[in-house]
């Protein structure tokens, strides 16, 4: 893709991303979208995956120690992935961010190929290290900081 075009598709999708409009009906429908793309693709396509890169995430529920998938954007960088617990700029956290906490040992779908991982939860060091990184790679994680009010989470997530 011709740079200019893709800054051209960069600032339309950023722009309606950090839509109030976005935030609103996305919770309800991406996720849907995703996991059904994904599964008749085998893994190798996600439609949020057309604007960053994505991956699906399978970690064990908190509280009711059943099997959850979740669709996220994800930061690959060099052997592991970055992920961070927007939660579609909502005022509590995503509900797999504390099933990584509770139990950090998952799976990821990621590019067609699956990867056993273990989560790591930035402390405030590293995620000061990592979150320039971060927010170049996603202008709008800043937005949803600020409008969720939260510290968002982030996690590295290492091949086991």
């Amino acid at each position: 893709m011709p740079e200019d075009l893709d800054s051209w598709w960069s600032r339309i999708t950023t722009s309606i991303a950090a839509s109030r409009l976005f935030l609103w009906i996305s919770p309800a429908v991406v996720p849907h979208i995703d996991r059904f793309i994904h599964r008749i693709t085998g893994g190798r396509v996600m439609i949020s995956g057309g604007i960053l890169p994505s991956l699906m995430l399978t970690s064990v529920g908190a509280k009711s120690g059943l099997s959850r998938t979740t669709p996220l954007a994800a930061k690959p960088e060099g052997d592991h992935w970055y992920v961070v617990g927007s939660n579609f700029a909502r005022e509590a956290h995503p509900a797999w961010s504390a099933n990584l906490i509770a139990n950090p040992n998952a799976e990821i779908s990621f590019n067609g190929s699956d990867v056993a991982v273990v989560a790591h939860l930035l402390t405030p060091e590293e995620k000061a290290d990592v979150w320039p990184r971060i927010v170049r790679f996603w202008p709008n994680y800043e937005v949803y900081a600020e409008r969720s009010g939260r510290d968002l989470r982030v996690f590295r997530l290492d091949p086991r």
